[in-house]
């Protein structure tokens, strides 16, 4: 259960084709709850100490996927804070407007796949985390 607000857990179905392995499709707004127009993914994450995320944004809404190995994924509302450990590619989290989110703890040939509603647009992030809680307040 997610208890941080503008998140959800989004689970694709899991096809299992016998030897031939699995697959799992996301289709927007069917599994995914917005139009599909960015996608990207991040990798080459050996470093122990890696952090990425570490921001908000204003209007882009996005879905996180672990397509290969695992990693922490803690989510903070203004108000709320959670953390989620990303292991099954089929499983991600919908992360909406005004939610802080950074991502660590990567295992070796981790791989995450995002699924975002808009063009890249700097204008968009929040990249400081006190400006983020101004804002969530004033929202209120």
């Amino acid at each position: 259960m997610m208890k941080t607000k503008n998140c959800k857990l989004i689970f694709l179905p899991k096809i299992v084709d016998g030897i031939d392995g699995s697959i799992s499709v996301a289709e927007s707004r069917r599994d995914v709850p917005f139009e599909i127009k960015r996608i990207y993914y991040i990798y080459d994450l050996a470093n122990e100490n890696a952090i990425r995320g570490k921001h908000a944004h204003k209007t882009l809404e996005q879905v996180i996927f672990c397509i290969n190995g695992s990693f922490l994924l803690a989510l903070d509302d203004g108000i709320n804070k959670q953390e989620v450990v990303l292991d099954q590619p089929n499983c991600g989290v919908y992360l909406g407007t005004y939610l802080w989110h950074t991502m660590t703890t990567f295992s070796k040939e981790c791989v995450l796949l995002v699924l975002a509603s808009d063009f890249f647009s700097e204008a968009d992030y929040i990249r400081d985390y006190e400006k983020f809680l101004k804002m969530v307040r004033k929202k209120e």
